[in-house]
């Protein structure tokens, strides 16, 4: 048992990686685009315009406000459409992409809020164009706390996983439903455990490194 014990887990934990690592990367990639256009048209922004703002801040949430588990259900169709079945790794991708693009989009936009406006005006008076600026300031300049919130997106997303797994995403959620809560295997449970706070640990210690070695206040 304590063979077959461990090749699940490593088979969980592999499945678990690669959804959430797959999930994380497109949720980076969007999530802070829009983070930048709802800085940049904010009202004291680099190019105001309420209608955008507003309407991204809608859709965004909206999003949020819905909890995984009826999101994940409701996506049915559309992960259908665009992965070809509603179960497994990568099905679960699709819910979990686009539960983390509006979470980490907040918190980016949280830091890109911080940015001292006296640097950003200094940029303008220098001639930088909203491109210029974006680039050498905004996202330099929020660059740890970015880090950070993107640490907190990829645990997040971790949990998240777990429920997606226990309704047939696969990964150590799955695990822990079929051979521990439909077996009454504790031994699993714990083990499933044990497994899912090292993977929050080692994310939230490396992304806390990452971001304090970004942080150039502490230079």
């Amino acid at each position: 048992m304590p063979d077959q014990l461990i090749d699940l887990l490593i088979s969980g934990t592999v499945d678990t990686l690669l959804m959430v690592g797959a999930s994380a990367l497109i949720a980076f990639l969007i999530g802070l685009p829009i983070a930048v256009v709802l800085v940049s048209t904010s009202e004291h922004g680099i190019h105001p315009s309420q209608k955008i703002n507003q309407a991204l801040g809608w859709v965004i949430n909206i999003t949020r406000s819905v909890p995984f588990l009826i999101l994940m259900v409701a996506l049915i169709p559309l992960t259908r459409w665009i992965v070809g079945t509603s179960y497994g790794v990568w099905a679960a991708v699709v819910p979990l992409t686009i539960a983390a693009i509006p979470f980490f989009a907040r918190i980016a936009e949280v830091s890109l809020r911080e940015v001292d406006q006296g640097l950003i005006e200094a940029a303008q008076a220098m001639g930088c164009n909203r491109k210029q600026i974006i680039w050498h300031v905004l996202l330099p300049e929020a660059l740890p706390g970015i880090v950070a919130g993107f640490t907190v997106t990829i645990v997040t997303m971790i949990n998240s996983s777990a429920i997606a797994g226990a309704i047939g995403a696969g990964g150590l959620g799955d695990i822990a439903y079929r051979y521990g809560y439909q077996r009454f295997d504790m031994q699993i449970m714990v083990a499933v455990i044990l497994v899912l706070i090292v993977l929050v640990m080692l994310v939230q210690a490396t992304g806390d490194a990452l971001a304090q070695q970004l942080d150039k206040r502490k230079v």
